[in-house]
């Protein structure tokens, strides 16, 4: 076995590093339709791989004849070893091959090449060992063309560069045959060899002379020992003949703890006359035969034989084929610190022959685990292979979906998490150890790949297809998520957070429906969303995974989704609200919905404000639009079924409702003289009565006397008066304008209130409040009051200055205007507390006479043009 080139070979220097033995790489990559492996070869001369290694000792003299095919005489099959003998059984009824004893090499332990005489007696059959293949490639670029004789000892690097001396760290072991002939067993053993190969039998007509005593010599040397065959796969010798005689001529197998499981070697043709390196079979051919052989032997023995191969030939001569899997590999890869890359279906090596040339008699082998692994081996105790666990559970759940077709190719294993798979026609089935055999197919399959078979987001499938989901969905789940679809949506994946919050809302028979596509990410802040035929999912690591549909969905794409005011939402839709009401939270705010309102966002202070005021089972209701800015002074509005929510930098957040909103409208709301609202409504004065304030005054309002403002200074001077709860009462009107010199005035339940420019703003009330009003207000004599009513004078008496005059009252007098140049006669007596006492009429004049006249307590004072004020 030597498939490989001197260029190739030495190649293999630029690969020496730290020697490794754990599993490598399958050779094929990941599945993909149609079956990623290599199609079979044809039976040409294969070509020169890089990296292969030579199996058995150095060659003595090798001949180009083939050996005969004919086979032995049926004999009684050789007995297995036995358990209770320290000594090797040597097969039963085995007649050496050749013809003279001047084949038998000297005996003399390290005898690996044979005389020229010896070589001329071998020539003809049994001339082929494990390794030859790779030793010709080595020296003559061809395994057919026979190389020089060398001498194994004296060469003092192996291919590659590595010294003859080198091994790789594990179990030793050799290989020898009848090149070999009689070998110091102990010395080999002192030299740390633990087990070793020795060949039996080549073909159907050749049985190694010295098997007896290379098998014998190392079990009683101390060695775990086993047998092999060389194999010579013709179309006119079939596996299970060749198979028979290994076992009957010393490939048998005993589980005595001593004995190696049966081994074929399985290479190069060394034989011209027996047409290309693949002794012209195909690659179907040479499959069917390698399992007529391995069947058979395990028939005869109960374990199926180890392969000892190059991955060289195994894909020229196999096709690749991945369905040997299920058998203990040893491996040829010489002249580098690794066995390199397996065959097809392989994910790891039992046996690796590493070196030809030292530092073993032979060839020299590293077994891959441990003593204790070596020697459960043996007895067939050894950890089935992951092809042979995985195969039938594999092969079982393609005929479970038969709608997945034939295979289309063998089994590869060595993909991720130690899994293996199989090509279908219309799918594949994907194994691990942690999932189990799941077929995938169709539109499914198909989304799984896109989304990197097992490498990507879902994993491995740990579940089959199921399908009669609603509207005759289908489903299958994955180790990190699930794909889902529909003759209408497709197929789509669903995983993570985005898969969490669709199932907790009932999954496809949920409002969202089934997924319309996959999670797409590089949303802001790093988010991800996913179409639903009724909706969306959208996450981010702040936020989580929340669904949106219907109105809340059209609504919030409406603000420009999550690079919106309202970001992400934080969870889904919460029903159950006042008259069939719902809402959603957001990182910016929420949305509220009624059947009576449509669906309508709050945020910042509009939305604290209003969830102060008990959210929708508050006097406001549910919201009637969105927040509307822009106002003056940077305001914003938002606008409640039973009110309004103004905001400003200035005047802070505020609502406004019922008939304080309405006087407020009146007043051209913010554009008024009374601004922005600064606080809320404020209830429980007198009489059941509320205020609320603005920027520019205040709204008052009474069950009696309704919502009316108050403002600039006629506000400030019913401040002056106690509000409500002075002397005026509320007020029952707003502030009214156009006066006498540009006054305004203001009614309350208890008087007025008048301003002027010249004399500001001063309350009348009462008995005073209706003696000015028959004078004509501010029209009259007496023009705008001056100041506040003033009493405690005389007698209990009150009176009031204004612009003309005054008017003085007393409970006994009621209350009467002074004015001109009889108040001022009166001023001149001393008021109320002079000798007239108070005025008991107003003052009457005659148009006839031209004198006026007005009474008091103790007098009259009465006026002409020509005599002026006289009392009387």
């Amino acid at each position: 076995m030597h498939p490989f080139s001197l260029t190739a070979k030495l190649a293999t220097a630029a690969f020496l590093g730290a020697l490794t033995l754990s599993p490598l790489p399958a050779v094929a990559s990941e599945p993909i339709l149609p079956s990623p492996l290599t199609q079979p070869g044809p039976t040409a001369e294969p070509s020169v791989p890089a990296a292969e290694a030579k199996t058995d000792g150095g060659e003595a003299g090798t001949a180009d004849t083939a050996p005969t095919a004919d086979p032995v005489p049926a004999a009684e099959p050789t007995p297995a070893p036995s358990a209770s003998s320290s000594e090797a059984v040597t097969p039963k009824a085995v007649t050496p091959a050749p013809a003279t004893a001047d084949a038998v090499p000297p005996k003399d332990g390290a005898a690996s090449v044979a005389s020229p005489s010896a070589a001329d007696a071998l020539r003809g059959r049994g001339n082929a060992h494990m390794g030859q293949g790779l030793e010709r490639i080595s020296a003559t670029g061809n395994a057919q063309v026979a190389a020089p004789l060398l001498s194994q000892q004296s060469s003092t690097d192996q291919f590659g560069g590595l010294a003859a001396t080198w091994r790789p760290a594990g179990i030793q072991g050799m290989d020898v045959s009848s090149h070999q002939g009689y070998v110091d067993w102990a010395t080999a053993r002192a030299q740390g060899s633990v087990f070793a190969y020795v060949k039996a039998t080549e073909g159907t007509g050749y049985v190694n002379p010295f098997y007896s005593d290379q098998y014998g010599g190392a079990a009683a040397a101390g060695m775990i020992r086993g047998a092999y065959h060389f194999a010579i796969p013709t179309t006119g010798s079939s596996g299970a003949e060749q198979a028979t005689y290994f076992v009957r001529n010393g490939g048998g197998w005993s589980a005595d703890g001593r004995t190696l499981p049966p081994l074929l070697d399985i290479e190069y043709n060394p034989y011209p006359s027996l047409g290309n390196s693949c002794y012209n079979m195909s690659a179907a051919q040479m499959v069917a035969w390698l399992r007529d052989f391995s069947s058979t032997v395990r028939t005869l023995t109960g374990r199926v034989p180890m392969i000892y191969t190059t991955t060289d030939w195994w894909a020229t001569c196999t096709g690749n084929s991945g369905a040997f899997a299920d058998h203990p590999l040893h491996i040829a890869a010489y002249g580098q610190t690794s066995a390199g890359l397996l065959p097809n279906g392989w994910s790891s090596y039992a046996v690796w022959q590493y070196s030809s040339t030292g530092p073993f008699v032979g060839d020299s082998n590293v077994w891959r685990g441990t003593a204790a692994e070596l020697s459960a081996f043996a007895v067939n105790s050894q950890v089935q292979s992951v092809a042979g666990v995985a195969g039938p559970l594999v092969t079982a759940a393609a005929k479970q979906t038969p709608d997945i077709g034939n295979p289309t190719s063998s089994l590869v294993c060595g993909i991720s998490e130690g899994g293996c798979y199989q090509n279908y026609q219309y799918g594949q089935v994907h194994w691990t150890k942690a999932t189990g055999a799941h077929a995938t197919q169709g539109a499914v399959n198909s989304a799984w790949g896109k989304s990197g078979w097992e490498k990507g987001t879902l994993g491995y499938p740990v579940t089959d297809l199921t399908c009669g989901l609603k509207n005759s969905g289908c489903v299958q789940s994955f180790q990190k998520g699930n794909i889902y679809w529909t003759p209408l949506t497709g197929a789509a994946l669903t995983l993570g957070a985005i898969d969490g919050t669709w199932s907790s809302l009932g999954r496809e028979n949920s409002k969202l429906g089934y997924p319309t596509a996959n999670e797409a990410c590089g949303l802001v802040d790093g988010g991800c969303y996913q179409n639903f035929q009724g909706g969306q999912i959208h996450w981010s690591a702040a936020s989580g995974a929340s669904a949106t549909w219907g109105a809340f969905g059209r609504a919030w794409g409406q603000t420009g989704w999550e690079k919106g005011s309202l970001g992400y939402p934080t969870d889904n839709e919460v029903c159950g609200l006042v008259n069939g009401g719902c809402y959603q939270n957001f990182q910016g705010g929420k949305m509220h919905r009624s059947s009576a309102t449509g669906a309508y966002i709050t945020s910042g202070t509009i939305s604290a404000a209003w969830g102060a005021s008990g959210w929708e089972q508050g006097r406001l209701g549910y919201p009637t639009s969105n927040a509307i800015c822009g106002l003056v002074n940077g305001g914003c509005l938002q606008t409640f079924q039973k009110g309004n929510i103004y905001t400003s930098p200035a005047s802070g957040t505020a609502i406004t409702a019922g008939a304080i909103d309405s006087t407020w409208s009146a007043l051209s709301r913010e554009k008024g003289k009374l601004g922005y609202p600064t606080t809320n409504e404020v209830c429980g004065l007198t009489n059941g009565g509320c205020y609320q304030n603005f920027q520019g005054g205040q709204i008052h309002w009474s069950p009696t006397t309704g919502a009316n403002p108050t403002y600039g200074t006629i506000g400030a001077a019913w401040r002056a008066t106690g509000w409500e709860t002075g002397t005026l009462g509320y007020p029952t009107s707003g502030e009214i304008c156009a006066l006498t010199n540009g006054g305004c005035y203001q009614n309350f339940q208890k008087g007025q209130i008048h301003w002027s420019p010249t004399t500001g703003a001063y309350a009348t009330r009462g008995v005073i409040n209706s003696a000015w009003g028959k004078t004509r207000w501010e029209a009259g004599t007496l023009g705008y009051p001056t100041s506040n009513q003033a009493c405690g004078l005389v007698n209990g008496g009150c009176y009031q200055n204004f612009q003309g005059g005054q008017i003085h009252w007393s409970p006994t007098t009621g209350a009467h205007p002074t004015s001109g140049a009889i108040g001022a006669a009166w001023r001149a007596t001393g008021w109320e507390k002079g000798t007239l006492g108070y005025p008991t009429t107003n003052e009457t004049c005659s148009t006839t006479t031209k004198t006026c006249t007005q009474k008091f307590q103790k007098g009259q004072l009465t006026w002409t043009p020509t005599r002026g004020v006289t009392r009387s």
